[in-house]
């Protein structure tokens, strides 16, 4: 299972990376794992500002259907569009390709409450 250093991450296994005043949203190699066999994404909420932790979107597996989480404040940008086609992306590479939203940023303080790579590592082993 990989968790990369340089994204940071959500309780409810979401992963966020910053490229300036955006970011990119995906869920983590643990969540897509769990889920198992992924067969739809769906993101209705593209040009509303959300708050942190508030759903915009869910995603289907075989066995589950499970809510995306905000890991911050911001306006989604732009939904992933080759997952409506390949929702199996994210089963093959949920931190490049396979990422679900982008971003604006609304309050960057906000990223000093998600946890590193090492402290996600602590919480998925407990």
């Amino acid at each position: 299972m990989k968790i990369l250093d340089e994204l940071k991450y959500t309780k409810n296994h979401e992963w966020i990376r910053v490229e300036g005043d955006e970011a990119y949203i995906g869920i983590t190699d643990y969540a897509q794992n769990e889920l198992g066999d992924i067969v739809f994404v769906e993101v209705e909420t593209e040009g509303e500002t959300l708050d942190k932790e508030e759903s915009f979107g869910t995603i289907e597996a075989v066995k589950t259907v499970s809510d995306l989480f905000m890991p911050i404040s911001g306006e989604v940008l732009e939904f992933n569009a080759e997952l409506e086609e390949k929702p199996e992306v994210v089963n093959q590479d949920p931190y490049g390709k396979g990422w679900i939203i982008k971003v604006k940023l609304q309050n960057k303080d906000e990223l000093g409450d998600l946890y590193t790579a090492d402290q996600y590592k602590d919480l998925i082993n407990e």
